[in-house]
């Protein structure tokens, strides 16, 4: 052999090529990409008309990201409400496991995020980001009364209690933000209506929220007569959010443009009341509550545009999802009145463990990453959200992290190979279930949530399926043969109904769900 050394050097060069499509798609790119989450309320897996050729609301902007993305056809909010989807979503672990029932109104609190536990925004801050959330944050937080003693209770006494004069704890910036603007709960639903900047209210409420001049409609409901500060219009909520995410996202680029960031742009929209802006207002063709779906889609639309001027498009990973299905009085007056059904084609709606309560829409796009036009059938959850971006950002999370969190990134980049063994779905109320495969188990009779034998304008009963094992104390169901869930084989299938059930016991006593050899 002439060369012995260019001869190795030969062979070391076919082997490297040979192994260099197995790498990571984002290997031969170490930039970090920049991570925009917009995560809206209350909407459904049929309001986004990727979703559901039937629409009766247009969402343009939803459904170019999809066709630039991936759309996830499979993707579940980890509650079918808000208070534990956030929590669940932001530490990547099931909020079941604290025993917390019911979600936060006005001063409610303290933080469900315990101080030591790392977060999505936390993890993130470690490698090298930016982070801010922009919008609703109703994890819990402490407000202080003028004793200094904290409140940490709901209801409107307890806002009247607060002195703004104190900073608040246990809010955004003290679990991993960098920045935080936004409210402590839903923004105009709850007693108080102000807005928190950092940990400070910059302009206390003045006074209780006068209705009388507030639009009046069907989809006006949900709305307490709580402390208002005179800067909180109620119709202008979200542009106000998005205006401060605009501002974030350019001052960033222009302050620090070689550092990611990750922004978490949490919006009041399309949670009731339904009141959209003045710009919207009968733009959609669908009622108040479809310009609301508009206007949302409209502002998914304008921070993409952001991202576009500011020449970041290309390197920034976002992701669009919901945190559980449509409202109950939304998804009544929606159907009665517009022929427009927000949960479309599934079984329930929010508060429900059927499909509709907890199936979301889960859109990504990363260019030159995510494939585009793609459709991701996997389960996925938005637990992963937490072992997905510790993937991205080469993070090795500790063992008491992420403990209900998946890796979803090889789904992402395309691969078809599923993302998790099963996945845990839980109620307001603390009820379980779990799905594995095409098997779904409900540990409880029911919906876990709404009541369907409430009659009236605004009940559910019009909507009560007829139950084919009304003795049964749980339901089984295969969702690819009915995926309408609309036969319990509780009674016929009992061996994988005890399979099933053992699988959740086991799952709830190890307190995790992700192995921990990850």
């Amino acid at each position: 052999m002439k060369n012995p050394i260019r001869f190795a050097l030969t062979g070391c060069l076919l082997l490297l090529a040979a192994w260099l499509p197995s790498l990571p798609v984002w290997a031969a790119d170490d930039r970090l990409p920049n991570i925009l989450l917009i995560l809206a309320d209350d909407l459904g897996y049929g309001d986004v008309g990727c979703y559901n050729d039937q629409s009766e609301v247009p969402t343009p902007h939803l459904d170019q990201l999809a066709r630039q993305g991936m759309r996830f056809t499979d993707a579940h909010s980890p509650s079918t409400v808000c208070t534990p989807t956030r929590y669940s979503l932001l530490t990547g672990h099931m909020a079941f496991r604290l025993n917390y029932r019911g979600v936060f109104t006005g001063a409610g609190g303290p933080c469900l995020i315990e101080a030591e536990r790392l977060t999505l925004p936390g993890m993130l801050r470690q490698a090298g980001y930016v982070t801010a959330c922009i919008g609703k944050w109703h994890v819990g937080m402490t407000f202080f009364d003028s004793a200094g003693q904290p409140i940490n209770k709901n209801g409107l006494e307890a806002v009247e209690r607060i002195d703004f004069s104190r900073p608040i704890e246990g809010g955004p910036i003290d679990r991993g933000f960098d920045y935080f603007f936004g409210t402590a709960s839903c923004p105009t639903t709850d007693w108080l209506y102000a807005y928190i900047d950092q940990d400070r209210v910059p302009v206390p409420p003045t006074g209780l929220l006068d209705k009388a001049g507030l639009p009046k409609h069907p989809y006006s409901r949900d709305n307490r007569r709580g402390q208002i500060a005179p800067d909180f219009d109620l119709q202008r909520v979200d542009l106000v959010f998005l205006e401060k995410s605009q501002q974030f996202l350019r001052q960033h680029v222009a302050e620090r443009p070689d550092q990611p960031f990750f922004l978490f742009h949490s919006m009041q929209a399309v949670h009731l009341p339904s009141f959209p802006a003045e710009a919207f207002q009968g733009k959609s063709g669908a009622g108040p509550h479809g310009d609301f779906i508009f206007e949302m889609d409209d502002i998914v639309g304008q921070l993409l545009q952001t991202l576009e001027e500011l020449a970041v498009a290309d390197n920034t990973l976002v992701i669009f999802t919901s945190d559980n299905g449509p409202e109950v009085p939304t998804t009544i007056a929606m159907r009665r009145d517009h022929q427009h059904d927000g949960a479309r084609p599934w079984r329930g709606v929010k508060r429900d463990q059927w499909e509709g309560g907890h199936r979301v829409p889960l859109i990504a796009r990363w260019p030159g990453k995510i494939p585009a036009g793609r459709t991701a059938r996997q389960t996925v959850c938005l637990t992963d959200l937490l072992a997905t971006t510790a993937a991205i950002t080469h993070f090795q999370l500790p063992d008491n992290a992420g403990e209900d969190s998946f890796d979803m990134l090889p789904a992402l980049t395309g691969s078809k190979d599923p993302v998790r063994p099963y996945t845990l779905h839980q109620t307001m109320s603390l009820a379980l279930a779990i799905r594995r495969g095409d098997w779904k188990y409900l540990d409880h009779p029911g919906s876990g949530g709404n009541n369907y034998e409430r009659d009236g304008e605004w009940g559910m009963k019009p909507f009560a399926l007829p139950e084919l094992a009304p003795t049964a104390p749980g339901q089984l169901y295969n969702l690819k043969q009915d995926p309408g869930e609309t036969r319990n084989l509780y009674h016929e299938r009992p061996e994988r109904v005890a399979e099933l059930k053992q699988l959740l016991q086991s799952s709830v006593e190890k307190g995790r769900s992700a192995p921990l050899d990850r």
